[in-house]
Protein backbone atom coordinates (compact mmCIF):
# COMPACT_ATOMS: atom_id res chain seq x y z
CA UNK A 1 0.00 0.00 0.00
CA UNK A 2 1.27 3.44 -1.15
CA UNK A 3 1.29 6.63 0.89
CA UNK A 4 -1.19 7.73 -1.82
CA UNK A 5 -3.66 5.65 0.20
CA UNK A 6 -3.13 6.80 3.54
CA UNK A 7 -3.87 9.78 2.27
CA UNK A 8 -6.98 8.33 0.82
CA UNK A 9 -8.27 7.44 4.56
CA UNK A 10 -7.09 11.04 5.69
CA UNK A 11 -9.46 12.42 3.02
CA UNK A 12 -12.28 9.97 4.45
CA UNK A 13 -11.99 10.72 7.52
CA UNK A 14 -12.01 14.90 6.91
CA UNK A 15 -14.42 14.92 4.79
CA UNK A 16 -16.93 12.92 7.14
CA UNK A 17 -15.87 14.49 10.49
CA UNK A 18 -14.79 11.01 11.99
CA UNK A 19 -13.42 10.99 15.40
CA UNK A 20 -10.31 8.30 14.69
CA UNK A 21 -9.83 6.32 12.26
CA UNK A 22 -8.58 2.10 13.24
CA UNK A 23 -6.08 0.08 10.81
CA UNK A 24 -5.33 -3.11 12.56
CA UNK A 25 -4.47 -6.83 10.76
CA UNK A 26 -7.18 -8.55 9.39
CA UNK A 27 -10.02 -5.78 9.22
CA UNK A 28 -10.32 -3.26 6.69
CA UNK A 29 -9.72 0.43 8.16
CA UNK A 30 -12.70 1.38 10.43
CA UNK A 31 -13.83 5.04 11.23
CA UNK A 32 -15.16 6.11 14.57
CA UNK A 33 -18.63 8.61 13.40
CA UNK A 34 -20.66 10.03 15.81
CA UNK A 35 -19.77 7.27 18.16
CA UNK A 36 -19.85 4.09 16.02
CA UNK A 37 -17.36 2.10 14.41
CA UNK A 38 -17.57 1.70 10.67
CA UNK A 39 -15.88 -0.19 8.12
CA UNK A 40 -14.45 1.37 4.98
CA UNK A 41 -15.39 -0.73 2.04
CA UNK A 42 -11.69 -1.17 1.25
CA UNK A 43 -9.62 -4.30 1.24
CA UNK A 44 -8.79 -6.48 4.62
CA UNK A 45 -5.29 -5.49 5.89
CA UNK A 46 -2.21 -7.69 6.28
CA UNK A 47 1.02 -7.29 7.81
CA UNK A 48 2.81 -5.72 4.66
CA UNK A 49 -0.05 -3.31 4.39
CA UNK A 50 0.17 -1.76 7.60
CA UNK A 51 3.84 -1.58 8.13
CA UNK A 52 3.60 0.45 4.86
CA UNK A 53 0.84 2.68 6.04
CA UNK A 54 2.98 2.98 9.32
CA UNK A 55 5.94 4.49 7.86
CA UNK A 56 3.86 6.65 5.68
CA UNK A 57 3.36 8.90 8.44
CA UNK A 58 5.41 7.66 11.35
CA UNK A 59 8.63 10.03 11.96
CA UNK A 60 12.17 8.55 12.03
CA UNK A 61 12.35 9.21 15.99
CA UNK A 62 9.04 7.41 16.66
CA UNK A 63 9.73 4.25 14.34
CA UNK A 64 12.41 3.88 16.58
CA UNK A 65 10.17 3.82 19.94
CA UNK A 66 8.20 1.36 18.54
CA UNK A 67 11.39 -1.13 17.94
CA UNK A 68 12.58 -0.25 21.13
CA UNK A 69 9.10 0.12 23.13
CA UNK A 70 6.54 -1.72 21.47
CA UNK A 71 4.73 1.69 20.87
CA UNK A 72 4.95 5.23 19.91
CA UNK A 73 2.60 8.82 19.88
CA UNK A 74 3.23 11.89 17.82
CA UNK A 75 0.98 13.98 16.28
CA UNK A 76 1.13 15.42 12.40
CA UNK A 77 -0.46 18.24 10.49
CA UNK A 78 -2.07 17.02 7.63
CA UNK A 79 -2.24 19.77 4.84
CA UNK A 80 -5.06 22.40 5.91
CA UNK A 81 -7.29 20.25 6.40
CA UNK A 82 -6.52 18.92 10.04
CA UNK A 83 -4.17 17.53 12.48
CA UNK A 84 -3.72 14.05 13.16
CA UNK A 85 -2.85 12.32 17.00
CA UNK A 86 -1.60 9.19 15.83
CA UNK A 87 -1.13 6.33 18.38
CA UNK A 88 1.38 3.05 16.63
CA UNK A 89 1.84 0.15 18.93
CA UNK A 90 2.67 -3.58 18.52
CA UNK A 91 -0.03 -6.33 18.81
CA UNK A 92 0.08 -10.04 18.23
CA UNK A 93 3.31 -9.29 16.84
CA UNK A 94 1.69 -6.97 13.87
CA UNK A 95 1.47 -3.27 14.20
CA UNK A 96 -1.70 -1.59 14.77
CA UNK A 97 -2.65 2.61 14.45
CA UNK A 98 -4.87 4.26 15.41
CA UNK A 99 -5.24 7.98 14.49
CA UNK A 100 -7.29 10.73 16.60
CA UNK A 101 -8.72 13.84 14.28
CA UNK A 102 -7.77 16.89 15.50
CA UNK A 103 -10.07 19.83 14.02
CA UNK A 104 -8.39 22.92 12.91
CA UNK A 105 -11.22 25.26 14.25
CA UNK A 106 -11.05 26.48 17.74
CA UNK A 107 -14.98 26.01 19.10
CA UNK A 108 -16.76 28.59 20.96
CA UNK A 109 -17.94 28.46 24.36
CA UNK A 110 -22.07 28.82 22.62
CA UNK A 111 -20.88 25.76 20.18
CA UNK A 112 -19.60 23.28 22.93
CA UNK A 113 -22.36 24.25 25.46
CA UNK A 114 -19.53 25.27 27.77
CA UNK A 115 -21.19 26.91 31.44
CA UNK A 116 -21.63 30.58 31.19
CA UNK A 117 -19.62 31.01 34.38
CA UNK A 118 -16.45 29.73 32.94
CA UNK A 119 -15.85 33.32 31.52
CA UNK A 120 -15.84 34.87 34.64
CA UNK A 121 -13.53 31.90 36.10
CA UNK A 122 -10.71 31.88 33.63
CA UNK A 123 -10.32 35.69 34.29
CA UNK A 124 -9.17 35.34 37.81
CA UNK A 125 -5.14 35.63 38.40
CA UNK A 126 -4.59 32.39 40.03
CA UNK A 127 -6.28 29.03 41.25
CA UNK A 128 -6.91 25.28 39.55
CA UNK A 129 -9.16 24.70 37.30
CA UNK A 130 -9.76 20.87 36.35
CA UNK A 131 -11.09 19.45 33.38
CA UNK A 132 -11.86 15.87 34.03
CA UNK A 133 -14.09 12.91 32.16
CA UNK A 134 -12.84 9.67 30.75
CA UNK A 135 -10.61 9.37 27.03
CA UNK A 136 -12.60 10.73 24.36
CA UNK A 137 -14.91 12.83 26.18
CA UNK A 138 -13.78 16.21 25.08
CA UNK A 139 -11.48 17.28 27.72
CA UNK A 140 -9.13 18.61 25.17
CA UNK A 141 -11.50 20.30 23.03
CA UNK A 142 -13.25 22.17 26.08
CA UNK A 143 -9.25 23.60 27.38
CA UNK A 144 -8.87 24.70 23.67
CA UNK A 145 -11.71 26.68 23.78
CA UNK A 146 -10.99 28.62 27.68
CA UNK A 147 -7.74 28.83 26.22
CA UNK A 148 -8.52 30.79 23.21
CA UNK A 149 -11.12 32.63 25.20
CA UNK A 150 -8.39 34.11 27.18
CA UNK A 151 -6.21 34.15 24.12
CA UNK A 152 -8.75 36.85 22.40
CA UNK A 153 -9.71 39.04 25.61
CA UNK A 154 -7.02 39.08 27.77
CA UNK A 155 -3.23 39.20 28.00
CA UNK A 156 -1.84 36.87 29.65
CA UNK A 157 1.56 34.34 28.82
CA UNK A 158 0.14 31.32 28.06
CA UNK A 159 2.49 28.33 28.16
CA UNK A 160 1.04 24.75 27.84
CA UNK A 161 2.72 21.09 28.47
CA UNK A 162 0.91 18.62 25.98
CA UNK A 163 1.37 15.14 24.77
CA UNK A 164 1.05 15.70 21.96
CA UNK A 165 -0.09 19.62 20.65
CA UNK A 166 -3.45 18.65 19.46
CA UNK A 167 -5.04 22.22 18.86
CA UNK A 168 -2.56 24.55 17.71
CA UNK A 169 -2.69 27.89 19.28
CA UNK A 170 -1.19 31.58 17.56
CA UNK A 171 -0.67 34.90 19.75
CA UNK A 172 -3.55 36.44 19.59
CA UNK A 173 -3.93 39.61 22.63
CA UNK A 174 -2.35 36.81 24.63
CA UNK A 175 1.34 35.32 23.84
CA UNK A 176 0.97 31.12 23.79
CA UNK A 177 3.95 29.06 23.62
CA UNK A 178 3.23 25.28 23.34
CA UNK A 179 5.73 22.55 24.77
CA UNK A 180 6.06 19.41 23.51
CA UNK A 181 6.23 16.32 25.79
CA UNK A 182 8.64 14.33 24.45
CA UNK A 183 10.09 16.91 21.87
CA UNK A 184 10.40 20.08 23.74
CA UNK A 185 10.88 18.62 26.81
CA UNK A 186 11.23 15.17 28.50
CA UNK A 187 8.01 15.01 30.54
CA UNK A 188 5.52 16.86 32.71
CA UNK A 189 7.25 17.10 35.81
CA UNK A 190 10.37 18.58 34.42
CA UNK A 191 8.32 21.06 32.31
CA UNK A 192 6.50 22.37 35.53
CA UNK A 193 9.87 22.57 37.22
CA UNK A 194 11.15 24.76 34.31
CA UNK A 195 7.72 26.72 33.69
CA UNK A 196 7.62 29.69 36.89
CA UNK A 197 11.15 30.72 35.37
CA UNK A 198 9.44 32.14 31.79
CA UNK A 199 6.76 34.19 33.51
CA UNK A 200 3.93 32.64 32.78
CA UNK A 201 0.09 34.07 33.66
CA UNK A 202 -1.52 30.65 32.64
CA UNK A 203 -0.70 26.85 32.72
CA UNK A 204 -2.08 23.91 30.49
CA UNK A 205 -0.68 20.67 32.06
CA UNK A 206 -2.26 18.22 29.74
CA UNK A 207 -2.35 15.25 31.73
CA UNK A 208 -1.93 14.92 35.55
CA UNK A 209 -0.36 11.86 35.34
CA UNK A 210 1.75 10.90 38.70
CA UNK A 211 2.11 12.91 42.02
CA UNK A 212 5.76 15.24 41.32
CA UNK A 213 3.08 16.43 38.24
CA UNK A 214 -0.19 17.31 40.71
CA UNK A 215 2.05 18.86 43.12
CA UNK A 216 3.75 20.95 40.82
CA UNK A 217 0.42 22.06 39.41
CA UNK A 218 -0.74 22.56 42.86
CA UNK A 219 1.96 25.04 43.78
CA UNK A 220 2.12 26.95 40.45
CA UNK A 221 -1.96 27.55 41.74
CA UNK A 222 -0.30 28.44 44.90
CA UNK A 223 2.01 30.80 43.85
CA UNK A 224 -0.18 32.82 41.87
CA UNK A 225 -0.79 31.29 38.15
CA UNK A 226 -3.88 30.41 36.62
CA UNK A 227 -3.34 26.53 36.01
CA UNK A 228 -5.48 24.01 33.83
CA UNK A 229 -5.31 20.77 34.23
CA UNK A 230 -6.70 17.61 33.09
CA UNK A 231 -7.57 14.01 34.70
CA UNK A 232 -9.57 10.60 33.86
CA UNK A 233 -11.75 11.30 36.68
CA UNK A 234 -15.79 11.20 36.28
CA UNK A 235 -18.10 13.86 38.87
CA UNK A 236 -16.11 16.76 40.73
CA UNK A 237 -16.03 14.80 44.18
CA UNK A 238 -14.09 12.03 42.95
CA UNK A 239 -11.87 13.83 41.55
CA UNK A 240 -10.72 15.51 44.55
CA UNK A 241 -10.33 12.43 46.33
CA UNK A 242 -8.34 11.37 43.34
CA UNK A 243 -5.75 14.15 43.82
CA UNK A 244 -6.09 14.01 47.98
CA UNK A 245 -5.35 9.89 47.02
CA UNK A 246 -2.42 10.52 45.13
CA UNK A 247 -0.18 11.42 48.33
CA UNK A 248 1.32 9.39 51.27
CA UNK A 249 -1.20 9.31 53.98
CA UNK A 250 1.18 11.93 56.15
CA UNK A 251 0.51 14.58 53.83
CA UNK A 252 -2.76 13.82 52.65
CA UNK A 253 -4.39 17.04 55.42
CA UNK A 254 -1.83 19.33 54.16
CA UNK A 255 -3.01 18.73 50.41
CA UNK A 256 -6.86 19.52 51.18
CA UNK A 257 -5.86 22.13 52.90
CA UNK A 258 -3.84 23.53 49.95
CA UNK A 259 -6.86 22.34 47.59
CA UNK A 260 -9.50 23.90 49.68
CA UNK A 261 -7.85 27.58 49.28
CA UNK A 262 -6.23 26.84 45.37
CA UNK A 263 -9.22 24.98 43.76
CA UNK A 264 -11.16 27.26 41.63
CA UNK A 265 -13.60 24.15 40.16
CA UNK A 266 -14.13 20.93 38.57
CA UNK A 267 -15.57 20.67 35.23
CA UNK A 268 -16.61 17.13 34.26
CA UNK A 269 -17.78 15.86 31.35
CA UNK A 270 -19.07 13.11 29.25
CA UNK A 271 -19.37 13.42 25.30
CA UNK A 272 -22.84 11.29 24.06
CA UNK A 273 -24.21 10.25 21.14
CA UNK A 274 -27.59 12.48 19.40
CA UNK A 275 -30.40 10.91 18.42
CA UNK A 276 -32.03 14.14 16.89
CA UNK A 277 -29.43 14.94 14.56
CA UNK A 278 -26.18 13.42 13.66
CA UNK A 279 -23.43 14.24 15.69
CA UNK A 280 -22.60 14.35 19.50
CA UNK A 281 -23.44 16.45 22.53
CA UNK A 282 -21.59 17.15 25.69
CA UNK A 283 -22.77 16.69 29.27
CA UNK A 284 -20.93 18.69 32.44
CA UNK A 285 -21.06 18.67 35.96
CA UNK A 286 -19.56 21.48 37.02
CA UNK A 287 -18.12 22.13 40.85
CA UNK A 288 -17.27 26.00 41.56
CA UNK A 289 -15.55 25.57 45.11
CA UNK A 290 -17.35 28.52 47.21
CA UNK A 291 -16.56 28.92 50.96
CA UNK A 292 -18.68 26.06 51.70
CA UNK A 293 -17.57 23.20 49.69
CA UNK A 294 -13.80 25.08 50.60
CA UNK A 295 -14.95 23.83 53.73
CA UNK A 296 -15.79 20.12 52.98
CA UNK A 297 -12.54 20.01 50.91
CA UNK A 298 -10.49 20.40 54.56
CA UNK A 299 -12.29 18.75 56.60
CA UNK A 300 -12.20 15.75 54.52
CA UNK A 301 -16.18 15.61 53.83
CA UNK A 302 -16.03 15.28 50.13
CA UNK A 303 -19.34 12.71 50.02
CA UNK A 304 -21.69 16.07 50.75
CA UNK A 305 -19.93 17.77 47.89
CA UNK A 306 -22.65 16.34 45.70
CA UNK A 307 -25.64 17.45 47.76
CA UNK A 308 -24.05 20.99 48.00
CA UNK A 309 -23.43 21.07 43.87
CA UNK A 310 -27.18 20.36 43.59
CA UNK A 311 -28.66 23.80 45.78
CA UNK A 312 -25.37 25.81 44.23
CA UNK A 313 -27.50 26.26 40.84
CA UNK A 314 -27.14 29.96 41.58
CA UNK A 315 -23.74 29.61 41.36
CA UNK A 316 -23.62 27.70 37.73
CA UNK A 317 -23.32 24.32 39.64
CA UNK A 318 -24.71 20.89 37.87
CA UNK A 319 -24.90 17.39 38.50
CA UNK A 320 -23.58 15.25 35.96
CA UNK A 321 -27.27 13.25 35.66
CA UNK A 322 -29.05 15.79 36.32
CA UNK A 323 -27.65 17.49 32.99
CA UNK A 324 -27.96 13.85 31.40
CA UNK A 325 -31.57 13.96 32.28
CA UNK A 326 -32.12 17.47 30.67
CA UNK A 327 -30.66 16.32 27.22
CA UNK A 328 -32.76 13.15 27.73
CA UNK A 329 -36.19 14.92 28.21
CA UNK A 330 -35.27 17.50 25.23
CA UNK A 331 -35.16 14.22 23.26
CA UNK A 332 -31.63 14.76 22.49
CA UNK A 333 -30.07 11.81 23.98
CA UNK A 334 -31.53 8.07 24.23
CA UNK A 335 -32.26 6.27 27.41
CA UNK A 336 -29.58 3.83 27.26
CA UNK A 337 -26.77 6.36 26.16
CA UNK A 338 -27.94 8.33 29.43
CA UNK A 339 -27.65 5.44 31.61
CA UNK A 340 -24.76 3.91 30.64
CA UNK A 341 -22.82 7.61 31.24
CA UNK A 342 -24.55 8.37 34.06
CA UNK A 343 -23.10 7.87 37.60
CA UNK A 344 -26.01 6.87 39.57
CA UNK A 345 -27.44 4.29 36.92
CA UNK A 346 -30.60 2.91 39.05
CA UNK A 347 -31.59 6.29 39.94
CA UNK A 348 -31.62 7.37 36.51
CA UNK A 349 -33.12 4.01 35.49
CA UNK A 350 -36.17 4.22 38.26
CA UNK A 351 -37.03 7.96 36.71
CA UNK A 352 -37.35 6.76 33.27
CA UNK A 353 -39.89 3.97 34.69
CA UNK A 354 -41.68 6.45 36.58
CA UNK A 355 -42.62 8.30 33.18
CA UNK A 356 -43.61 5.48 31.99
CA UNK A 357 -40.73 4.27 29.66
CA UNK A 358 -37.89 1.62 29.75
CA UNK A 359 -35.17 1.25 28.82
CA UNK A 360 -34.06 -1.25 26.09
CA UNK A 361 -31.14 -2.77 27.50
CA UNK A 362 -30.03 -4.89 31.23
CA UNK A 363 -32.15 -3.17 34.16
CA UNK A 364 -30.32 -2.35 36.85
CA UNK A 365 -32.67 -2.97 38.88
CA UNK A 366 -31.13 -6.07 40.67
CA UNK A 367 -28.11 -4.16 41.85
CA UNK A 368 -30.27 -2.16 43.54
CA UNK A 369 -32.51 -5.19 45.27
CA UNK A 370 -28.59 -5.81 46.63
CA UNK A 371 -28.26 -2.33 47.66
CA UNK A 372 -31.44 -3.03 50.20
CA UNK A 373 -30.45 -6.35 51.44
Amino acid sequence: MSSMQIDRLLDTVVKLGASDLHITVGRPPTLRLHGHLRNLQTKVLDSDDMVGLMKAVTPERNQQELQEEGGTDFGFAYGDAARFRVSVFRQRGDIAMVLRQIPNKLLTFEQIGLPEICKDLIRRPRGLFLVTGPTGSGKTTSLATMIDHVNMNLDRHIVTMEDPIEYYHYHKKSIVNQREVGNDVPSFAEALRRVLRSDPDVILVGEMRDLETIESAIRAAETGHLVFATLHTTGAAKTIDRIVDAFPVTQQNQVRVQLSTSLICVLSQALLSRVDVQGMVAAYEFLVVTPAIANLIRENKTFRIDSMIQTGKKFGMQLLDDHLWTLYSRGMISAEEMIDKSKNPAELTNKVHRIGRTVGRLEWDTEEEEDKA
